[in-house]
C-alpha cells in the first residue's frame, strides 16, 4: 500500500539565495568521495611494509571501496528518492566519515579492508544524493551550469588523488590519508543541516527489498569480474563464476523490476530514447576516457620516469581546465549554444585529439604534453555535463536519485571495462614485443628486472612504450567512436 510523504518544496527564496553555497558543499563531498578512489595509488609501498600486506591484500584494500560503491549506486539513488535526498546525504556523510576514521585507526589489513568497504557504502549515498540535490535546487540554465561544476569536481578528484596522497605521505603517516576526511565530513554535515532543503518523492510504495539484493549482488559480481580479470586471468574459474553469477542476477533484477508493483528502478525509463542514448553514452565515453587515462598514468611513470605523485601533479592541468571552464560558465554557454549532441561530439573529438597529442608528444619536454592535457580538459568540460544533464533531464524531478544512480553505475561499469580492456591490449602487445628470452615476464617491472644487459633493458623499455602507444591510440579511437554514437543517439532522440 502506498504512503504519502510530505516533501519540502526544494526551490524557495531562501534556497535561491544560498543555492551556490549548497553546490559548494555538494562538490566538496563529491570530490572527497572520488579522490578516495585514486589517493591510495601512492601508498602501496607503505601499506605493504607497515601492515605486511600481500599483493592480494593491497588489491582488496584498493578495490573494496570501489566494489561496494558501484554495487550500491542504484539502490542508493532509489533510497534518496524514497527517504529524502537531504537525509540520505547526511547518512552518507556519517557512514563515510565513520569508515574513514576506522581506516585511519586500522592496525591490520582485514580491518582496513572492512573500513574501506564501509566508506564505499557512504560513498554510494553521497554520489547519488549530491547530484539529486543539485537537480532539485537548481532550475533552467543555472541547473546546466551546476551540473557542469558537479561533473568537474569528479574529474578534479580523479586527477588530484596521487599528488594529494604523495604530499600527505611525505609529511605524515599513511593513516592521515583517511583521517583527513573526518574534518571535511564534519564541515559538510554542519553545512548540509543548515543549508540543504529536504525533498523526496510525493508517494512511495513498499520497499523493493528483492530488487535491492539482486541489483547489489549482480553489479558487484560483474564489476569484480571486470576488475579481477586482468590479474587473475579472464578464464580463471573465480572470474568466470563471478561474471556468470552477476549476469544472471542482473537478468533476474530486470525481470523482477518489470513485475513488481513499486519497482526500485522503473525499466520503462529505458524506452525513452533520450535516457537510453545518454546512458549508452556514459558507458562508451567512460570506457575510452578512463582506460586511456589509466594508461597515461603508466606512460608518465614508466616511460617518462615521474614518481606517482609527480605524474599526478603534471596531469593536474587536465582537471583544472575542466573546473575553470565550468566555474566560469563557458562550458554551459557553449552547450546551450550548440546543443547537447554537438557538445558531446565536439567534446569527445577534442578529448581524442588530446589523448593522441599526449601519447605521441616528444618525451623530453612538457609543453606538448601540457597542450594535449588542455585539449583533453576542454573536451571533457563540454561533453561530461551534456551527458549528465541528458540523463537527469530525461527523468521527472522526483526520480533524480534514480537517474543519479544509473549515471553513477554506468560510469563505474564503463570505467572498469576501459581499464580492463585497454590494459589487456597493453599486456598483449607488450608480450608480443618482448625479446624471446624475456617472454615469460608478466609485467614491465618484472621484465626490466629480468633483463641481463643494457641492450635488453632498452628493448624492454621500447616495447613498453610502443605497447602504451597502441593502448592509448585504441582508447582515443574508443572515445571518438563513443562520442559520435552518443551524439547520434541524442540527436535522434531530440527529433523524435
Amino acid at each position: 500500500m502506498s504512503t504519502v510523504a510530505a516533501p519540502v518544496a526544494p526551490v524557495g527564496p531562501a534556497v535561491l539565495r544560498h543555492r551556490w553555497w549548497i553546490l559548494a558543499v555538494l562538490c566538496l563531498a563529491q570530490v572527497t568521495v572520488v579522490l578516495d578512489n585514486t589517493v591510495l595509488t601512492v601508498a602501496v609501498p607503505v601499506l605493504t611494509t607497515e601492515l605486511a600486506a600481500s599483493t592480494s591484500d593491497v588489491q582488496w584494500i584498493i578495490n573494496a571501496y570501489a566494489l561496494v560503491l558501484s554495487g550500491l549506486l542504484i539502490s542508493a539513488g532509489s533510497a534518496a528518492d524514497r527517504y529524502g535526498r537531504r537525509r540520505m546525504l547526511l547518512v552518507g556523510l556519517v557512514l563515510f566519515g565513520a569508515g574513514s576514521l576506522a581506516a585511519g585507526l586500522a592496525t591490520t589489513t582485514g580491518q582496513l579492508i572492512a573500513a574501506r568497504a564501509g566508506m564505499g557504502v557512504g560513498g554510494a549515498l553521497l554520489v547519488t544524493a549530491t547530484l539529486a540535490v543539485a537537480v532539485q535546487v537548481f532550475e533552467g540554465p543555472a541547473r546546466q551550469r551546476a551540473i557542469g561544476v558537479w561533473a568537474a569536481t569528479s574529474a578534479l578528484g580523479f586527477a588530484v588523488g596521487p599528488p594529494v596522497g604523495g604530499t600527505i605521505l611525505a609529511h605524515l603517516p599513511w593513516q592521515a590519508i583517511f583521517l583527513v576526511n573526518v574534518p571535511v565530513v564534519l564541515v559538510c554535515l554542519v553545512a548540509v543541516r543548515l543549508l540543504v532543503p529536504e525533498s523526496r518523492k510525493a508517494a512511495t510504495g513498499r520497499l523493493d527489498v528483492l530488487g535491492v539484493l539482486l541489483s547489489t549482488a549482480g553489479l558487484t559480481g560483474v564489476v569484480w569480474a571486470i576488475t579481477a580479470g586482468p590479474e587473475e586471468g579472464w578464464t580463471a574459474p573465480a572470474v568466470l563464476a563471478a561474471a556468470a553469477a552477476g549476469t544472471v542476477l542482473l537478468g533476474a533484477f530486470v525481470a523482477w523490476e518489470h513485475r513488481v508493483t513499486d519497482p526500485m528502478l522503473d525499466m520503462g525509463l529505458f524506452r525513452d530514447p533520450r535516457f537510453a542514448g545518454a546512458v549508452s553514452g556514459v558507458v562508451l565515453i567512460t570506457f575510452g576516457a578512463t582506460g586511456a587515462l589509466f594508461l597515461l598514468t603508466q606512460h608518465l611513470q614508466f616511460v617518462r620516469g615521474y614518481p606517482a605523485w609527480e605524474a599526478g601533479l603534471r596531469m593536474a592541468p587536465f582537471a583544472l581546465s575542466i573546473v575553470a571552464l565550468n566555474l566560469t560558465g563557458v562550458a554551459a554557454a557553449l552547450i546551450r549554444r550548440t546543443g547537447r549532441p554537438a557538445a558531446v561530439a565536439v567534446g569527445m573529438a577534442l578529448l581524442a585529439v588530446g589523448l593522441l597529442v599526449v601519447t605521441y608528444a616528444p618525451g623530453d619536454g612538457y609543453p606538448a604534453l601540457l597542450g594535449g592535457l588542455l585539449l583533453m580538459g576542454a573536451g571533457c568540460a563540454l561533453a561530461n555535463p551534456a551527458i549528465v544533464e541528458a540523463v537527469v533531464s530525461a527523468l521527472p524531478p522526483e526520480r533524480a536519485g534514480a537517474g543519479a544512480g544509473v549515471d553513477g553505475t554506468m560510469t563505474e561499469v564503463g570505467g572498469s571495462l576501459g581499464v580492463a580492456v585497454l590494459g589487456a591490449v597493453l599486456n598483449a602487445r607488450f608480450a608480443a614485443l618482448l625479446p624471446a628470452a624475456l617472454a615469460g615476464a608478466g609485467s614491465f617491472p618484472a621484465a626490466l628486472a629480468a633483463a641481463g644487459s643494457d641492450r635488453d633493458r632498452a628493448l624492454v623499455r621500447d616495447a613498453f612504450r610502443v605497447s602504451l602507444e597502441t593502448g592509448q591510440t585504441a582508447g582515443a579511437a574508443a572515445v571518438l567512436a563513443g562520442g559520435l554514437v552518443t551524439a547520434y543517439l541524442l540527436h535522434r532522440a531530440r527529433h523524435r
